[in-house]
């Protein structure tokens, strides 16, 4: 009998490359169970080696149907280079293929005639410059119909026998996109994101494997199903942070949307009100520089850190002519921390360097690091003063405040504490449309994307917390959240934005030209900060704060040999305790990309872990 030996790599798992064997030749990509002490663990075949002659190997257990393709390993090995992970957790982010991939002939796809949206000569102009591109930025105001053009897009696609992804930031842009994607193509696009459950996953798989699927709209995992002929990679609101994995392997959607593009021959097309800096020094631009439906929108800014009387007023007047209205807090639900006001001690979780978010809806606190929870205290655990105050204001806090002074008002608090599921956002959203609910009340969540046709006020508090983030890109996210938010309103009819803000000289400047404050944003990050150069972030996290601390000076000694590499900064993390392990950061930054990823390989060890092109510092 003939054995033949292989190297594996176990999925989701730091693991290095394993040599297995097994008596039939297996093909490079397939899926198989293999023994790891006494577990049986899912892995995939990467290559075919001579028999070892240091060690004995086991066998296979179990050879499945499913596999990777060459071109799903070849792009999970770049990322795993590129960012840092094990080869084993870069094809996981993968879904295999489970039959034979081949070209799918023309009668598979479905033939039926799509009456498409009829473009107004701007979007026809942006349309043409998009089909003659590889890459572009489509750089369009809120409302100026940037769906429209996607639309049209992905019909051209698909008539030319290709498939299409459609990336949205996350879960919360789901529902309205899925109606509108669905009234043009039917049965013929799936939705894929995080919260399916399994037989759902197995459903959309199935018909992709038949395929019946020409689009594939969802959030940034919705980059990693197995199409098999993409022509087309639309990335919508490309600016969102939350494209970026804040987890191994730490990848950007939108940035390996773009090599994958390059890869697999397909177009990608990036688009936003409010382009993030990179990629509008990047990348070919676009423009759609007018609303769909022009309205009159005129700002305020007010004075002040909190809700005011007059803001409740202003809700109430609208409310009472039969209009809807938006209120943006920056803090999301009860989000708060307590406080002792004899000695000023913020009440922390005893295994995070963090306050304990005080959550009443429930009444306890708990940690949104580690998830620790305990009973609301009432007593300082420093001196013993009592009672222990919040000044914080979130969402729960303004909900109850606004229902006190207008009991009639019904209340949609949109934000990661009331909205959970899919379910949840789409109730919420067909409540607000069918103006069974009055105020939209939320965080972050608002700024997502939603069309809103009948919001005539806007609220937002807080820009001036965000704006006074320690963040170099705290000028770029506080204007960009501010038009994304103003953005809700005034869709179909004249609006009023209220901005709680001591900073209108800045945010005057560029409220109605977005383009002006990257152009001025370019003179300030040059030189210093991403597009111009790269950054990257070690993080170091241990029990005992002194081998944290000695791993990190062993680190920066060998970075220092690496002279294209400049060490920003380094020591305690500005969280410095995580589930009871201390932290540790070191900023690197250098104009070269690639010499900035020798020295990363160079220093590179299980005791550390690398964030590459970081876009959280916290």
């Amino acid at each position: 009998m003939i054995i033949h030996y292989y190297h594996i790599s176990l999925l989701r798992s730091s693991a290095p490359i394993l040599t297995y064997h097994y008596d039939q030749p297996l093909e490079m990509g397939r899926l198989v169970h293999v023994p790891v002490h006494s577990k049986v663990k899912l892995a995939m075949v990467l290559e075919a080696v001579e028999k070892p002659e240091a060690f004995e190997t086991v066998e296979v257990v179990e050879v499945l149907e499913g596999y990777y393709s060459k071109d799903q390993i070849e792009i999970a090995k770049f990322i795993a280079q590129y960012y840092f992970s094990s080869l084993g957790e870069a094809i996981a982010l993968f879904v295999p293929y489970q039959k034979a991939c081949s070209l799918r002939e023309n009668a598979d796809v479905d033939s039926k005639e799509v009456v498409l949206p009829r473009l107004s000569p701007d979007q026809q102009k942006a349309y043409e410059r998009l089909l003659q591109k590889d890459r572009a930025l489509l750089f369009g105001v809120t409302g100026s119909g940037k769906t429209e053009v996607f639309i049209r897009l992905m019909a051209t696609m698909i008539e030319q026998g290709k498939q299409c992804i459609f990336l949205m930031p996350e879960i919360s842009l789901t529902p309205q996109m899925e109606q509108r994607l669905k009234r043009y193509f039917g049965e013929r696009i799936v939705m894929w994101h995080s919260k399916l459950t399994k037989k759902q996953k197995e459903k959309i798989l199935d018909k992709i494997h038949n395929h019946e699927v020409d689009i594939v709209a969802g959030a940034r995992s919705a980059l990693f199903t197995p199409l098999v002929d993409l022509g087309l990679i639309i990335v919508d609101e490309e600016h969102d942070d939350s494209y970026k994995s804040m987890t191994k392997p730490r990848y950007h959607a939108r940035d390996m949307a773009v090599y994958m593009g390059q890869k697999l021959g397909a177009k990608v097309v990036l688009a936003s009100a409010t382009p993030s800096l990179s990629s509008y020094h990047k990348y070919e631009v676009i423009k759609l520089t007018k609303p769909f439906i022009q309205t009159k929108k005129t700002y305020r800014f007010v004075g002040g850190t909190t809700l005011t009387n007059g803001m409740i007023r202003k809700i109430e007047e609208n409310f009472r002519a039969g209009e809807q209205s938006l209120l943006f807090v920056p803090t999301r639900g009860n989000f708060k921390y307590l406080y002792c006001q004899k000695c000023g001690k913020t009440h922390l979780c005893p295994y995070c360097s963090v306050g304990m978010a005080l959550h009443r809806g429930v009444r306890h606190l708990k940690c949104h690091y580690c998830n620790y929870t305990e009973p609301i205290r009432t007593v300082c655990l420093h001196c013993g003063y009592e009672p222990l105050t919040s000044e914080r204001m979130g969402t729960q806090e303004v909900k109850e405040i606004i229902q006190g002074a207008i009991p009639d008002l019904v209340i949609e608090q949109f934000d990661r504490d009331s909205i959970t599921t899919a379910g949840k956002l789409k109730k919420a959203l067909k409540r607000f449309e069918a103006k069974e609910s009055h105020l939209l009340l939320g965080t972050q969540m608002l700024s997502k994307g939603h069309d809103y046709a009948n919001i005539t006020l806007s609220i937002i508090l807080g820009m001036d917390y965000i704006l006074g983030l320690s963040d170099y890109r705290a000028r770029e996210r506080a204007m960009s959240l501010l038009i994304q938010i103003a953005g809700r309103s005034g869709r179909a009819k004249e609006a009023e934005v209220i901005i709680q803000s001591a900073n209108a000289d800045f945010f005057s400047l560029y409220l109605n030209d977005y383009e002006a404050f990257l152009q001025d944003e370019m003179l300030f990050v040059e030189g210093f900060y991403p597009p111009f150069v790269s950054l990257a972030r070690i993080l170091i996290a241990q029990v005992k704060e002194e081998k944290a601390s000695k791993i990190t000076l062993d680190t920066v000694t060998k970075l220092k040999a690496y002279k294209e590499v400049e060490i920003i900064g380094h020591g305690k993390a500005p969280i410095e305790r995580i589930a009871n392990k201390y932290r540790f950061n070191i900023l690197l930054r250098s104009p070269s990309r690639k010499a900035l990823l020798r020295a990363l390989h160079g220093v590179k060890s299980s005791a550390i872990e690398i964030d590459m092109d970081p876009v959280e510092f916290s």
